[in-house]
């Protein structure tokens, strides 16, 4: 596999980890297609290695991803430049938009931005729960429909996401097809 230099590596890194929308597997989805398929630079055994131990890594899979697999490419300071330009532009612009938010937060045209955005933000978060759902109501909709609408509710009741996916879980194996 080549070994690119560093500037190319990180501005590649800059690129897909600051502009890919809609989470880490996006990002990791784009980075394999830059990684193993036009640059060469990780064999797709390398990829699937870096993607398994990323997904069973506690705290933020990409992070994980982007860490492995610069070390892959380029040893640890691959390693260290893949988990900083990932992360780095974002967290400064996400405390630099909350520095804006608290300043201008009164001001009209401001408030009826961030409440388009809000709009935007919950039905995306609805077309996911529907792209997820979805493959599993071929074969009916009362079970799905049924565990994701008491998950919902779970979580509006206050219940922790991770008993209320757990709950689901269980339900949905004892509830399975016979």
């Amino acid at each position: 596999m080549p070994r690119p230099s560093l500037a190319p590596f990180t501005l590649l890194l800059l690129r897909i980890g600051n502009l890919t929308f809609g989470g880490g597997d996006p990002t990791m989805a784009a980075l394999q297609r830059e990684f193993v398929e036009r640059r060469r630079w990780l064999a797709p055994e390398q990829y699937a290695m870096a993607f398994s131990l990323a997904r069973v890594t506690p705290g933020t899979n990409v992070l994980a991803f982007c860490a492995g697999a610069g070390w892959l490419i380029r040893g640890w300071i691959g390693a260290v430049i893949a988990v900083l330009a990932t992360s780095a532009p974002s967290a400064v612009l996400a405390v630099w938009l909350s520095s804006a938010y608290t300043s201008t937060a009164t001001v009209a045209w401001v408030q009826s931005v961030f409440s388009a955005v809000a709009a935007c933000a919950a039905g995306m978060t609805v077309a996911g729960a529907v792209l997820l759902v979805k493959p599993h109501m071929a074969r009916g909709w009362l079970r799905p429909l049924t565990i994701t609408a008491a998950a919902f509710l779970a979580t509006q009741a206050g219940f922790s996401p991770i008993p209320v996916l757990a709950a689901a879980a269980i339900v949905g194996m004892w509830w399975g097809d016979k």
